[in-house]
């Protein structure tokens, strides 16, 4: 909890403003891809938190305020299949309301803003979506760049509140924004380009700001769906929460988008703040204590916090601190059965045992299962094409990876039969298959992009990190059909924005497809995502290189298709894992993963790692040698 130091008052209120933020449509505790209650994770849970909090600022003559600060639409299969659902009913069917919108109505929201995740199925998806938000919907620096193209959100909005224990005040007006990153017309380009335009966030919370208090706001709020960043502004930035909390006018800020948990002892801010988490990991919490006197409303002192639903024992276990507000599980109850029985249905089968614990130092039999399904579905695509005369390669990521999502977030699927929640772990987003045509010196940028996600290790001194947690592991692409070392001993060559910060560093080292070295004039077609040619992930070489014409198959689809046999076997399964670390003889680094990856250490080189046991926060600490 951080505060600001109180100073000499008269009477005060307090208005306590309530916060969730990329939720990413985890409505209930439950992990749906592993079939199993997931302590750490759930609206449900939070809706506890909520009533305990509004209660105690109740008793208290306070009022408070409920907000939501984006990406709530995207990122769990209940969200999923009631968007399925609702594109297969009949038109003649009654509309039915999605679970996020029948939660956030039963729990009084008072505004919700948007992410760039949100946008993910589209404008007209989020339109039928949003038809029955319960309150207002905010986005205040995307516009739309059509006469006729009506946005479902506002661009802010004011609400009301009286303080009962200041019964000779006025009422407090309050006036909310929100932002989300410019970067957003480049991850959904496909849905967004030509239809609207995204405002630098900074310059939109301040005029927002400034316009909101010219109509007599007493306080406002910025919902900024953004991460802390820099100090200063720079334009376009994705991660913009300091500047926008230095900004004139506004009051509090509610940060997003890069799942921290704030406040922190790392981060200071002169302004109340709080990032709650993600997944329903975390109630933000902000109260400001009121005084009305001759000058208006005055915030007289403060405090932030983030309130956990769930918490770690000594030994990494995961235990829940509040239970499921009986309530809104009542009312997903339909939504999450439905969700259970099509994450149940059967899809194929697979002889051996798919997980992401090594996906940073090791194989990973998901993605070389998914590169084969891109590639099964791509081949006849591309035939009788020059593209389907290349040489054919399939770029692949893996969606669960730890992180900040914490211990449990990894992809564990069994050998044996497979059903849908087994395909929708392997493929968390739902992004198409597309296909770009590269030269050899795009490849190796590709690939060097992606290798910055390791830290840069020296052969001698103590025993460093191997992985750069402040990269996103989602960005880590393997491109199988090729053969290629890592040299982590080489600065990266890019940053994590895309820019070229070290021109004479190279990491990737024998570089070679079907056993000859790739060459600057040698062209390839690579299957990939919707989500990389785009621009997510800031790859600029792929997002710039030719894109080949290809129907939009759903990558969950050509997997369901791979795994059930109406695709044949690909020649890629019998290709070797495509990259490995280079040698470093004598050099131990430290890894995590989770702790369930004991269960598979005996995959990995004999002696390759020490088991270091289980951290704190639940990971499994392991040193690997190189």
């Amino acid at each position: 909890m951080t505060e600001l130091t109180p100073s000499k008052s008269k009477a005060t209120g307090v208005l306590r403003i309530l916060a969730t933020t990329d939720l990413h449509c985890h409505l209930l505790s439950r992990d749906y891809y592993a079939d199993r209650e997931d302590p750490g994770v759930g609206l449900s849970r939070l809706a506890s938190l909520i009533a305990e909090a509004r209660n105690h600022i109740q008793a208290q003559g306070g009022a408070t305020l409920m907000l939501d600060n984006g990406d709530a639409l995207q990122g769990s299969p209940i969200g999923d299949t009631a968007l399925k659902a609702d594109l297969e009913a009949p038109s003649d069917c009654p509309k039915v309301t999605h679970p996020l919108m029948s939660a956030f109505k039963a729990l009084e929201y008072d505004a919700l803003g948007l992410g760039n995740h949100d946008f993910n199925f589209g404008l007209p998806v989020l339109d039928a979506v949003l038809q029955d938000a319960p309150c207002a919907v905010l986005c205040s620096n995307m516009h739309s760049v059509l006469p006729d193209l009506a946005l479902p959100f506002v661009k802010t909005v004011i609400v009301e509140r009286r303080l009962a224990a200041l019964p000779e005040a006025p009422s407090l007006r309050i006036g909310i924004l929100s932002v989300l990153p410019p970067q957003t017309m480049i991850w959904d380009a496909h849905l967004l380009e030509g239809r609207v335009r995204v405002q630098d966030m900074v310059q939109a919370a301040a005029a927002s700001a400034a316009e909101l208090r010219k109509t007599g706001c007493d306080l406002v709020i910025a919902l900024a769906h953004t991460g802390v960043g820099g100090e200063l502004s720079v334009p376009n930035m994705e991660n913009a929460l300091r500047p926008i909390v230095a900004t004139a006018g506004i009051d509090a800020v509610i940060g997003g988008h890069t799942h921290l948990v704030l406040p922190d002892p790392e981060h200071a801010f002169a302004k109340p703040v709080v990032m709650p988490g993600a997944h329903g990991s975390h109630l933000g919490q902000i109260d400001l204590h009121l005084r009305y006197d001759a000058e208006g409303w005055q915030i007289e002192t403060w405090q932030a916090s983030a309130l956990p639903i769930s918490r770690r024992d000594a030994w990494g276990k995961l235990s829940p601190l509040v239970e499921e507000d009986r309530d809104i599980v009542q009312i997903l109850a339909m939504a999450d059965a439905q969700t259970q029985a099509q994450m149940k249905e059967p899809v194929g089968h697979c002889s051996e045992a798919l997980h992401s614990y090594f996906i940073f130092f090791g194989q990973d039999r998901g993605l070389a299962l998914t590169a084969c399904a891109q590639m099964a579905a791509i081949r006849p695509m591309l035939a009788g094409t020059a593209a389907g005369d290349l040489p054919l390669l399939s770029a692949v990521s893996s969606g669960k990876f730890g992180g900040r999502s914490g211990p449990e977030n990894y992809t564990d699927i069994a050998a044996g039969d497979l059903y849908m929640r087994n395909v929708a772990d392997l493929q968390v987003f739902p992004n198409a298959i597309w296909g770009v045509k590269v030269n050899g010196d795009q490849l190796r940028d590709w690939l060097e992009m992606s290798a910055g996600m390791f830290n840069q290790i020296s052969p001698e001194g103590r025993t460093p990190e191997l992985v750069n947690l402040e990269r996103a592991g989602h960005n880590f692409d393997v491109i199988f059909g090729l053969d290629y070392e890592i040299d982590v001993t080489q600065p990266p060559r890019f940053s994590s924005s895309g820019l070229l910060i070290n021109p004479d560093a190279h990491r990737i080292k024998n570089l070679r497809w079907n056993g000859s070295p790739v060459v600057s004039g040698q062209q390839f077609s690579v299957a990939t995502s919707s989500y990389r040619v785009s621009g997510g992930g800031n790859f600029k070489m792929v997002q710039e290189a030719e894109q080949l014409n290809l129907p939009g198959v759903k990558i969950r689809d050509a997997i369901c298709d791979y795994v059930s046999g109406r695709l044949p076997k690909d020649a890629l399964e019998n290709s070797a894992y495509p990259w490995r670390l280079a040698p470093l003889p004598g050099k131990r680094v430290t890894v995590y993963t989770g702790p369930v990856a004991r269960n598979y250490l005996d995959e990995l080189p004999k002696g390759q790692v020490e088991d270091q046991g289980v951290t704190p926060n639940g990971f499994l600490k392991l040193r690997l040698s190189l």
